[in-house]
């Protein structure tokens, strides 16, 4: 029987705060280390209405921005009384489309202290799956995950064990409602525009997970948003005997469609008035209902099962995942930051056995020199890794200057279980591992716009530059080095493969780099070989 300690057995408080489009959503969980499961202590949600840009702009609102930031300050505040040991804040499709998204993220940082990771459509519909499949048994079954947001509507096919496709496309119903509804109720005419609007913009996904599902499979379509749970409360509402909860509700596409005809005659004001819904709600339920009678008829499906579980829940389950607390149905998803980047290595065909030499030489030095090289307290490490393993992946475009292009093909490539923020960081570390330093007018560093993540990118692209010096040669001829610090100096002995093998072309690689450890970190740099 597993021993568990007393560290282990004592709960402990996640938060997680979802920065959406339409609404702002704090859950609070409380995880139990010893079970390696979580419940759900509070959960809050404010309409924010950040979807709404500016007409001009197509920026962030003032009135919205105040509002969000305001309801951050009150989240907060929320979370900080149950003494969370991490508060997890992510932002979605309106923050990272807005043309001041920068400038918002700032805001929030300067005033109230919060980094925000700006989520990407892909990594949110991973987070969604990580959050459904928390709360819903999935076992061999493939099921369909349909989440439709504010902004945009995640489509995912998966099992118990992974995700096999990962969709996110710009149609949801806050845009919908501000880009085509001019006119409540929707005229006949409008209303099928729309409709062919929608059908187009889904196609692409919903051609994706259909070429992925196996022949004889009939997955099981999973609704969650909040759009699903209203016309779920809706539909229940009319039940003589009304369920309980909504998770785990089974709602058919006819309950679906004699819903939404009543829907669309009604006003906004008649809408207003079906108590399941609240003011905004009703303002954009049409159009939400829309994306998902449309969806259901793409896919051929006739009924749906809503899960009241999503990004928030998944962002707990992420986190938890990295720190070691979820097993079994999990385990696969645990390691998914390492799978995505060993994807990218052979999509680039990048040579996979130096770039793990190059790898572990990057975390022995990162490991040896804390206080020395890097001041980083551990959350660096993964973002060098990666770094290290896809550093030369620009090298089959141009090898003289295969640093930018690697910048390029990670900043726009796929890295799943890694934030917008860290997905930039690790394409800035591989950028700038040789040649010139970060400099103001360089895209890749303008990207970086936080002060802390740019000490980071700095110190990890220094470490970089060390492990990719001493690998100059396809073959390897150093089975280990030595690493040592003190006040004033800091240490590398390379130990080579064959006794009495020179390795004078990798020292001398290495005091190439001499002046810049000293110019960045006043410690003079010794090398020397057995």
């Amino acid at each position: 029987m597993t021993q568990v300690s007393d560290d282990e057995s004592k709960s402990l408080y996640i938060a997680a705060i979802d920065i959406g489009t339409n609404s702002t959503h704090l859950l609070v969980a409380k995880v139990d280390p010893a079970l390696r499961t979580f419940s759900i202590a509070l959960a809050e949600k404010i309409t924010t209405r950040l979807g709404e840009y500016d007409g001009e702009s197509a920026g962030l609102t003032e009135l919205a921005m105040d509002m969000t930031i305001q309801t951050l300050k009150r989240f907060k505040e929320l979370a900080n009384s149950y003494q969370v040991e991490q508060l997890l804040t992510a932002a979605t499709s309106a923050v990272r489309e807005a043309s001041n998204c920068t400038e918002f993220l700032q805001r929030v940082k300067d005033e109230l202290g919060l980094d925000v990771d700006l989520v990407s459509g892909t990594e949110e519909a991973r987070l969604i799956y990580l959050g459904v499949l928390s709360g819903m048994p999935f076992g061999e079954l493939a099921h369909l995950i349909l989440d439709i947001g504010g902004g945009s509507t995640e489509l995912i096919l998966a099992d118990g064990r992974d995700a096999r496709a990962l969709t996110s496309t710009r149609v949801g119903a806050v845009r919908l409602q501000r880009d085509f509804v001019k006119n409540d109720p929707l005229p006949t005419r409008r209303r099928e525009f729309l409709q062919t609007f929608i059908q187009g913009s889904l196609e692409p996904a919903v051609d994706k997970v259909c070429r992925r599902i196996k022949p004889g499979e009939t997955p099981i379509l999973v609704a969650t948003s909040g759009t699903a749970m209203a016309i779920g409360s809706l539909v229940a509402s009319e039940m003589p005997k009304a369920p309980s909860k909504l998770n785990g509700f089974t709602l058919s596409k006819k309950q679906l469609d004699q819903l939404l005809e009543c829907l669309l005659k009604m006003s906004p004001e008649e809408r207003r008035n079906l108590l399941p819904l609240n003011d905004r709600r009703a303002e954009i339920i049409v159009p939400g209902g829309l994306i998902l009678q449309t969806t259901m008829e793409m896919l051929g499906v006739d009924e749906l099962i809503l899960s009241e579980r999503a990004l928030r829940e998944g962002l707990i389950v992420d986190w938890m995942l990295r720190k070691g607390l979820l097993e079994d149905r999990f385990s696969f998803q645990s390691c998914i930051r390492k799978r995505t980047v060993f994807h990218q290595v052979r999509r680039f065909a990048v040579d996979s056995e130096r770039s793990e030499r190059v790898a572990n030489n990057a975390l022995k030095i990162y490991d040896a020199t804390q206080g020395a090289l890097h001041y980083d307290k551990g959350e660096g490490r993964e973002l060098l890794w990666a770094a290290a393993m896809l550093h030369a992946c620009g090298q089959h475009i141009n090898n003289s200057a295969y640093h930018k292009h690697s910048w390029y093909l990670i900043r726009h490539g796929e890295l799943l279980g890694y934030s917008q923020a860290e997905h930039l960081m690790v394409a800035a570390i591989a950028r700038y591992h040789r040649r010139t330093l970060p400099k103001k007018r360089h895209e890749a560093w303008q990207t970086i716009v936080n002060k802390d993540h740019r000490k980071l990118v700095y110190e990890m692209a220094l470490i970089l530059r060390l492990a990719v010096a001493i690998d100059l040669r396809p073959d390897p001829v150093i089975s280990s080095i030595r690493v040592k610090v003190n006040l004033s100096e800091v240490a590398i002995q390379l130990v080579p493969e064959r006794l009495n093998q020179s390795l004078d072309l990798e020292e001398w690689s290495l005091r190439d780099c001499s002046s810049l450890v000293t110019e960045s970190t006043g410690k003079k740099l010794l090398v020397s070989s057995v």
